[in-house]
C-alpha cells in the first residue's frame, strides 16, 4: 500500500513524494525538473554510513560547528550563506565537492530539516553524481532520534560499540 503526498517548500512547491507504508525509510521524491531524487530517513542514513557512504552537510560553517552527524568521513560543504540580505547560494558549491568527493562517489546529503539538502541533491545529480540520497528531516530528525552527534568539542549518543567516531571535516575547501 502506497500513500501519495505533496510537500511545499519555498524553492520547490511542487516536490510530490511517494512513501511505501510498509518501508518508511525511503522515500522517492520527483521534482519539477525531472530529476529523480531519493529521499531517505535518518535510520536508513545510518544503514548506508555503515556501508562506505559519505555524509555531506550542506548547512553553513557556523550550523555545522554548533553541532553535526557524528560518523566517518563527515564533510561540510554550505550549499548557501548567510548574507546580510538573507541566504545565497555558494556559487563555488560544486566546484568544491569535485575538490574531496568523485560522481562515483556514495553521498547522503543533509541540511538542518530536509529543504536546502534538496536543492543540493539536484545540483549534484544534476552535475552527473550517481549515488546520491537526500536525508529527510535533516540534522534535526538525527538529533531527535539520539543519534550520535559532535557539538563543539563533545561527542553525544550512541549507535553501537562499533559506531564510528572520527569526523573528518573539510574546512580548507571553503576558504
Amino acid at each position: 500500500m502506497h500513500q501519495f503526498m505533496v510537500i511545499l517548500t519555498p524553492n520547490n512547491p511542487k516536490l510530490l513524494s511517494l512513501q511505501n507504508q510498509h518501508s518508511s525509510s525511503i522515500m522517492n521524491t520527483q521534482s519539477s525538473s525531472e530529476s529523480q531524487i531519493i529521499t531517505i530517513d535518518v535510520l536508513k542514513a545510518i544503514d548506508l554510513l555503515r556501508n562506505n557512504y559519505r555524509y555531506l552537510d550542506v548547512r553553513t560553517e557556523e550550523e555545522f560547528k554548533k553541532g553535526h552527524v557524528d560518523f566517518d568521513d563527515v564533510l561540510n560543504i554550505p550549499n548557501m550563506f548567510n548574507t546580510p540580505d538573507g541566504r545565497v547560494k555558494n556559487p563555488n558549491f560544486m566546484e568544491q565537492v569535485l575538490l574531496v568527493c568523485t560522481k562515483d562517489d556514495h553521498l547522503i546529503v543533509g541540511c538542518q530539516s530536509g529543504v536546502r539538502s534538496v536543492d543540493a541533491t539536484v545540483d549534484l545529480l544534476g552535475a552527473g553524481f550517481k549515488h546520491v540520497y537526500n536525508m529527510g528531516g535533516g540534522y534535526l530528525a538525527w538529533v531527535q532520534n539520539g543519534l550520535p552527534v559532535v557539538t563543539g568539542d563533545t561527542k553525544t549518543g550512541s549507535l553501537s560499540p562499533t559506531s564510528p567516531l572520527p569526523v573528518v571535516n573539510h574546512p580548507s575547501i571553503l576558504k
